[in-house]
């Protein structure tokens, strides 16, 4: 078994857009710089997600220096959106719980409303310092933080449990359907050169120099079955996740984690696990 690393890193600029790949990225403690600062809103103040809109997948954010983003999707001009200027924010709900965010400019609404066909807004984390604590006890300390990630800063795959994942569905009823790429996860870091579903038990571990807590396994949902080019939906990987990966009612795929310590990871870097 070779030494696990680093494969591959991702930021989601734009919550619930296509990711973004990276050579290299900067581990804050709420996350990778520049992950998940942006969201979409709808008339309410609700931050969507694929799981209400698979057609947020069709469209892609990526990040520019300063902290702007690109955006682009098929039949319309790229857009490119600075950073708003701070003053007055707009309260946002993501999963029943209420963030400060602050509005971007109106012709960035006015992109993402002709994308998707109805209106929405588009929103920026000027401070994940102070806006939005991880709120998940027991699995949380005090003064931890998260953007605008669904829970946790950073999400762990592993190459090895994708192949078995895709071994499973190989078997299973809807083998049409594979084998999945790695994007139907949205994971942050993905790791190669493990058992399938090493991950499972890691508590501890070291990207390169920076220290990270296994939070909790990821329990997954039906932005899983979501194309991530095409916004299509189908039944895996849930299907064969509920036949085979069903812990304590959840449906298991990866690791959340906590960043312990700050610094730069690159694709290479040793992966050690520490406890």
């Amino acid at each position: 078994m070779p030494t696990p690393a680093l494969h591959s890193l991702h930021i989601h600029p734009v919550k619930a857009l296509r990711a973004q790949t990276l050579p290299t990225a900067v581990v804050e403690p709420w996350g990778l710089a520049g992950d998940r600062r942006w969201a979409v809103t709808d008339g309410t103040g609700k931050v969507l997600t694929q799981r209400e809109e698979p057609r947020l997948a069709t469209a892609a954010a990526e990040a520019l220096p300063g902290g702007g983003v690109l955006l682009s999707a098929p039949g319309l001009e790229p857009l490119a959106v600075a950073v708003p200027e701070p003053g007055v924010t707009t309260t946002a709900r993501i999963f029943g719980t209420k963030v400060e965010l602050v509005p971007a400019d109106a012709g960035a609404d006015d992109w993402l409303s002709t994308h998707l066909g109805y209106a929405v807004h588009l929103v920026h984390l000027d401070d994940p310092a102070v806006r939005r604590p991880i709120d998940d006890p027991p699995y949380t300390s005090p003064g931890e933080m998260v953007g605008l990630a669904d829970r946790y800063p950073l999400l762990l795959t592993t190459l090895a449990s994708l192949d078995s994942l895709n071994s499973l569905i190989a078997q299973g009823d809807h083998a049409v359907e594979g084998p999945l790429p790695m994007d139907r996860f949205r994971p942050s870091v993905v790791v190669a050169g493990t058992e399938p579903w090493a991950e499972d038990d890691w508590t501890e571990l070291a990207i390169g120099e920076v220290v990270l807590r296994a939070a909790k396994m990821s329990g997954r949902c039906v932005v899983t079955t979501t194309d991530q080019t095409t916004g299509a939906r189908g039944k895996e990987p849930l299907r064969t996740l509920g036949r085979h990966r069903r812990f304590a009612g959840r449906l298991i795929f990866g690791q959340n984690l906590v960043p312990l310590t700050t610094g730069t990871i690159r694709v290479g870097d040793p992966v050690e696990v520490l406890d």
